[in-house]
């Protein structure tokens, strides 16, 4: 027995051992006090976030989107967790450094192996560690989230999945791409705030534009004014004019500006629509005659 007396046994035990047990319930006190702060902050955040949820009609004048919402809950989320993992580290290191303090053990040696140690490591991992950080200061500035069709220069896709150190991607083509977030320069986000659909109708060079034009005009108009596209137009489709006009080709442009995510489609149906326009009017397709009825041979 390493004590003499049983008295000397009980004055250890009411020393070391009980600061060490109030060391560790103290620890697990702020933490819990932390994550409680963490999750009234959530908590309010959603709240704020569910209070924003707006009509349809609402949504195109504001530039909110139910995907919008919902992202922003999932930031909110990532953030908490990433917080309370931060705070545990902190506390629990803090923790064990004074729990060995309480034992004698000399922390200076020791902080000076951890500090070489740790620019050892930071050199071996710094790639590591620029994901992590580059990761984080994606989430905070909510450069993307998942839904989002982006351009990350490597790849251009659907985002999957957003993590701190990688992101996953789905191409056209079905093909999915993992790119860590310290190799990403650059980020072109398709699907934030609004979008533009760009359609171009190619007729005639010998067309006139006096009459092509009008035609787009009221094609916009009516798909403007149709139910089942105005709770995706932020405006009525504009028409440009005359793009180019190139070997027997000449280029009529429309414009469109849409909530995110619905330029291609509406695209596809503005196109869709205008060249059925032009049909029922006779205009003249580029080398082939005209997009009506031909006229009769003879």
């Amino acid at each position: 027995m390493p004590f003499r007396t049983w008295e000397e046994f009980g004055a250890w035990l009411l020393g070391a051992p009980l600061r060490v047990l109030l060391i560790l319930l103290i620890a697990l006190l702020v933490r819990w006090l932390l994550f409680r702060a963490i999750r009234q902050v959530e908590e309010s955040a959603m709240e704020k976030v569910d209070s924003r949820r707006l009509s349809k009609v609402d949504q195109v004048w504001a530039g909110v989107t139910g995907t919008d919402l919902e992202r922003r809950k999932q930031r909110t989320l990532t953030l908490g967790s990433l917080l309370r993992s931060i705070s545990t580290l902190i506390i629990f290191t803090i923790a064990l450094l004074t729990i060995l303090a309480e034992f004698g053990v000399p922390l200076g040696p020791m902080l000076a192996s951890a500090g070489v140690g740790g620019v050892a490591l930071g050199f071996g991992a710094q790639s590591l560690v620029k994901d992590f950080l580059s990761g984080i200061f994606m989430i905070i500035e909510d450069q993307y989230g998942v839904g989002d069709v982006v351009d990350t220069g490597e790849a251009v896709g659907t985002v999957e999945e957003v993590g701190l150190r990688i992101t996953r991607l789905r191409d056209a083509q079905g093909v999915v791409w993992f790119i860590r977030n310290g190799e990403i320069v650059r980020i072109g986000n398709q699907s934030q705030g609004w979008a533009v659909a760009t359609v171009d109708l190619p007729v005639a060079a010998t067309t006139e534009p006096a009459d092509a034009l009008p035609v787009l005009r009221r094609v916009a108009e009516q798909m403007y004014a149709d139910q089942d596209w105005a709770d995706k137009l932020m405006e009525a489709p504009s028409v440009a004019g005359v793009e180019s006009v190139t070997a027997g080709t000449m280029t009529l442009r429309m414009f469109v500006k849409t909530l995110p995510g619905e330029q291609w489609a509406t695209s596809r149906a503005l196109r869709a629509r205008a060249l059925a326009a032009l049909k029922a009017e006779g205009i003249k397709e580029p080398g082939y005659g005209l997009y009506g009825p031909q006229p009769p041979e003879g």
